[in-house]
């Protein structure tokens, strides 16, 4: 059984949907981060940033934090989504969205969402990256299926979390072809629909 310490987030949305991919029966254990229940003295054991998500996996008793080295972990332990021959592609592009798309993204958020009007700098220079990033992304994809090649891995099982959140960066997904039909595409496997509401039944994919 695999425990994830989670919140209804973009990093929380990359390891449900990896444990409804492959199949593992796992509990969800929320966490209030609006409450700052991450910085508890009990979750900082596990979790030493303060940061979700979180795994235990109580087969063997270990705890894994950074959604990056989570998604790496079930990959490996369930034999999915990262096959061998493309490991250093692969990896690759989960390290481009563990450093560079996830925080810039969530900088964009922080400022343009959530705290618009309070730094004109702010706004416009993590609007423009998540901009260029958009437009990084989409030349990817015209010249490759998903992010790591032909095959779907944790690359954009990674990724694709932050995409859903397009309606909130006011770039206009549908303005890059590439890019909403790899949206597009993994916004329709069984298993994506299931992570994104897993916290909240009712939730629907944005569309394009």
């Amino acid at each position: 059984m695999i425990e994830l310490f989670s919140a209804n987030t973009p990093n929380a949305w990359k390891i449900s949907i990896m444990l409804e991919e492959i199949g593992y029966e796992y509990k969800v254990s929320p966490v209030d981060i609006y409450n700052k229940e991450q910085f508890k003295n009990e979750f900082l054991k596990i979790s030493p940033f303060g940061k979700i998500p979180v795994i235990i996996d109580h087969e063997n008793n270990k705890s894994i934090f950074e959604s990056g080295a989570i998604l790496t972990y079930l990959a490996e332990k369930s034999g999915k989504l990262f096959d061998q021959k493309d490991r250093l592609v692969i990896n690759q592009w989960l390290m481009a969205q563990v450093g560079t798309v996830g925080p810039m993204f969530g900088q964009h958020h922080q400022f343009h969402h959530f705290n618009p009007g309070k730094s004109q700098f702010g706004e416009e220079r993590f609007f423009n990256i998540a901009k260029r990033i958009y437009g990084e992304l989409d030349l990817r994809l015209k010249d490759s299926k998903f992010l790591a090649g032909s095959e779907y891995t944790i690359a954009d099982i990674a990724t694709w979390p932050w995409l859903a959140r397009h309606e909130w960066h006011d770039i206009g997904l549908k303005n890059y072809q590439n890019l909403s039909r790899w949206y597009q595409e993994i916004s329709e496997r069984e298993a994506v629909i299931k992570g994104y509401a897993f916290m909240d039944k009712d939730a629907k994919i944005p569309k394009v």
